[in-house]
C-alpha cells in the first residue's frame, strides 16, 4: 500500500470550505448604464460599484485603469488550483477575457459595450498558489466601429510573462467614442 492508498481522501481534516458573496449584477449594470465605460470601471476599481460575480467568484479585483489597458490583479489560492497543484487554466483565461474587455469597455461611450468573439492564449509557464500575486494586463489593439482588437498577458509575482492572449470582441449598442482608434 502507498502512502496515498492509506490516507482517507474524503477525511474531514482535509475537506476546505469557501464562501463567496457578491452583489446581484442586473442592479450594479443599471447603476452603470449612464456612465461612460471608463468611468464604470474606475467606480469598480474605487468600490462605488460592486465587482461582477466572477471576480469575486475567483478573487481577483481591478488595479489599474488607463484608456485602453486595464490591470487585474489576484492572489491565487488552494481553490483555483487543479489536482496537479497547478492553477487551472480557466484563470487565466477568465482574467484576460475580464481585462481585455474591461480594456475595450474604458474606450466606449455611456450604453456601448462589447462581447467575446474569440479568445487565444498561448500558455508559456505555469502559475500556482506559490506564485505570488498574478497581474493580468489588457490592451486595446484596435477599436472599430463593428470590431475590436486586444492583446493581454499574464505575469507571476516576479514579472515573469506566464500567459499571451489574443481577442476579438463584437461591439454592441452605439458608436465608440473615437472609431478605429489604434492604441
Amino acid at each position: 500500500m502507498t502512502a496515498a492508498e492509506s490516507i482517507d481522501l474524503h477525511s474531514p481534516d482535509l475537506t476546505r470550505t469557501r464562501v463567496v458573496e457578491w452583489q446581484a449584477p442586473g442592479p450594479v449594470a443599471m447603476a452603470a448604464l449612464p456612465m461612460s465605460g471608463i468611468e464604470a470601471m474606475r467606480a469598480i476599481r474605487d468600490g462605488r460599484l460592486p465587482p461582477p460575480p466572477m471576480a469575486k467568484l475567483i478573487g481577483f479585483h481591478m488595479a489599474v485603469v488607463d484608456e485602453g489597458r486595464i490591470v487585474m490583479e489576484l492572489e491565487p489560492h488552494e481553490s483555483l488550483e487543479n489536482t496537479i497543484g497547478l492553477l487551472h487554466g480557466a484563470t487565466a483565461a477568465a482574467l484576460l477575457d475580464t481585462a481585455m474587455g474591461c480594456a475595450i469597455s474604458t474606450m466606449l461611450p455611456a450604453r456601448q459595450t462589447s462581447v467575446t468573439l474569440d479568445l487565444k492564449l498561448t500558455y508559456l509557464r505555469p502559475l500556482s498558489a506559490r506564485s505570488g500575486t498574478i497581474s493580468a494586463e489588457g490592451k486595446v489593439i484596435k477599436l472599430g466601429r463593428q470590431t475590436s482588437y486586444t492583446e493581454g498577458f499574464v505575469r507571476d509575482g516576479k514579472g515573469n510573462l506566464a500567459v499571451h492572449a489574443t481577442a476579438t470582441f463584437s461591439m454592441l449598442g452605439g458608436e465608440p467614442k473615437v472609431a478605429d482608434k489604434a492604441k
